[in-house]
């Protein structure tokens, strides 16, 4: 039996893990091992109840988030939230581990989810760096349903860490799956459009409308290095990673047109999407990271709306731009050395030093956090290519998914043979890759690691077949 309080300090894991998911400070978070989401079988899902939570179980949640505040939990609170058998529990258990880092406290929840699910997931390999990440990985490949008032649950442990997440947990009619949301390590970006100021909350800083230079005037930028590459209406600017990876959002005009570009350092993919073609009486939105993940995605949102977009595919989830349907169209972003972007678009522009705001930007901000896989839940992998296998993916004109492995790809084009599957065909830009139907059209197309591609498109055709 757990009894007295358990420590939480969710003030010390607000201390601790700021940032991580954001470029600098890379914080003192322990890599996971290699692909384990990919090596490791999950046993077989408890059976989870279709029943109303217990009352009794009811009161001990709530008993529960009402303390955080104060830093810790009754542990008899917990005690009868574990031994209730409602497996469905096992979310907000989940919950609180992302907050606990060591000690008696994690124990204790860790023994709680065992008791909830009769499952021992010390035998996981990411266990043993994360029992968070672990129990998580879990759940997210039991595909186990929540319990009902989960979202008011969940929102009661989150909305103590950043109040300003209150407007995406308050819409109930939203298309956010709140099982899969976690706490990115950072707070919302919520500043002004134009706002040329650092973060003093902590959040990653959106950047609005970046200086551009000439190609010439990219020389501050070394040739080897990353950009992503975008070309709207005949005008092409190239963004360089390290900027990006400080940023992970940009807001810029070209060629005539309004787009925001996301960048999410964890599932490796920028995309750009064009922000002005919304319904008519819709203001264009403005892009913001909100410090959330989805399954290692970041969760981005309209600033203007309030509402939550998917990352991913430009869908609205909540607020005023889900109810007028909206979802913003991709253009497609290359992934090129900066030498062979500007040699293939010698008229690019690009974010000048500095990115007009006088600051520095090192080379290399990461530092190589993500080498070794996933540092936040993803759950089970596709195991046709290792986990952080890059891709480009790109829709067919019919809609359907396809990925190509961009090593493949590049190495195949490189040798002058055809680069075809499913009714697309990736042709080189640069350094980059590129999508169109065969001879025709061009398709929207981007990079991004295996795992987030193949989790958001579980039904991809791949080329080349494994």
């Amino acid at each position: 039996m757990v009894r007295g309080t358990l420590g939480v300090g969710l003030i010390v894991a607000v201390a601790v893990l700021l940032s991580a998911c954001s470029a600098a400070p890379v914080p003192d978070v322990p890599a996971p091992p290699g692909l384990p989401a990919a090596q490791y079988r999950f046993p077989p899902a408890p059976p989870a109840p279709q029943l109303p939570v217990d009352p009794a179980v009811d009161m001990a949640l709530r008993d529960i988030t009402d303390t955080l505040a104060a830093g810790s939990v009754n542990g008899d609170a917990l005690d009868t939230v574990a031994a209730s058998g409602d497996s469905r529990m096992v979310w907000l258990v989940s919950d609180l581990l992302r907050f606990v880092r060591g000690g008696d406290e994690e124990d204790w929840l860790v023994a709680a989810f065992t008791r909830l699910s009769g499952v021992d997931p010390s035998a996981d390999p990411a266990f043993h760096t994360s029992p968070w990440q672990s129990i998580t990985n879990h759940l997210i490949a039991w595909d186990l349903p929540a319990p009902p008032g989960y979202r008011e649950y969940k929102a009661s442990v989150f909305l103590q860490v950043e109040p300003r997440w209150a407007r995406f947990f308050a819409d109930a009619d939203s298309e956010i799956d709140w099982r899969l949301v976690s706490w990115g390590g950072v707070l919302i970006d919520d500043r002004p459009l134009g706002d040329r100021e650092p973060c003093e909350s902590g959040c990653i800083p959106a950047l609005d409308d970046p200086a551009l230079t000439d190609a010439a005037g990219g020389s501050w930028y070394p040739d080897d290095r990353i950009v992503f590459g975008v070309v709207v209406d005949g005008a092409a600017v190239a963004f360089p990673r390290n900027i990006m990876e400080i940023h992970e959002m940009v807001n810029t005009t070209i060629g005539g047109r309004r787009l925001g570009i996301p960048y999410c350092t964890l599932c490796g993919s920028a995309q750009a999407y064009l922000t002005e073609q919304v319904p008519p009486g819709v203001e264009v939105p403005v892009l913001r990271t909100s410090g959330l993940l989805s399954r290692s995605n970041k969760v981005m949102y309209d600033l203007r709306t309030g509402s939550v977009l998917d990352t991913f595919t430009g869908a609205a989830l909540s607020g005023p731009l889900q109810d007028a349907g909206v979802t913003l169209p991709q253009v497609s972003v290359v992934a090129s050395t900066w030498g062979a972007w500007k040699q293939a678009h010698p008229d690019t522009m690009v974010v000048a030093e500095g990115a007009g705001l006088g600051r520095d930007y090192p080379l290399d901000p990461l530092r190589g956090r993500d080498d070794n896989g996933p540092i936040f839940p993803v759950g089970p992998v596709d195991p046709r290519l290792p986990v952080q296998a890059k891709v480009l993916g790109v829709l067919t004109a019919d809609g359907a998914p396809v990925a190509f492995d961009a090593a493949a790809a590049r190495l195949a084009i490189g040798q002058d043979g055809p680069v075809t599957a499913a009714g697309v065909e990736v042709f080189a830009d640069g350094g980059g890759l590129r999508a169109r139907v065969p001879g025709g059209a061009e398709l929207a197309a981007h990079e991004a690691f295996w795992f987030a591609w193949s989790q958001f498109h579980p039904d991809t055709a791949l080329w080349p077949p494994p």
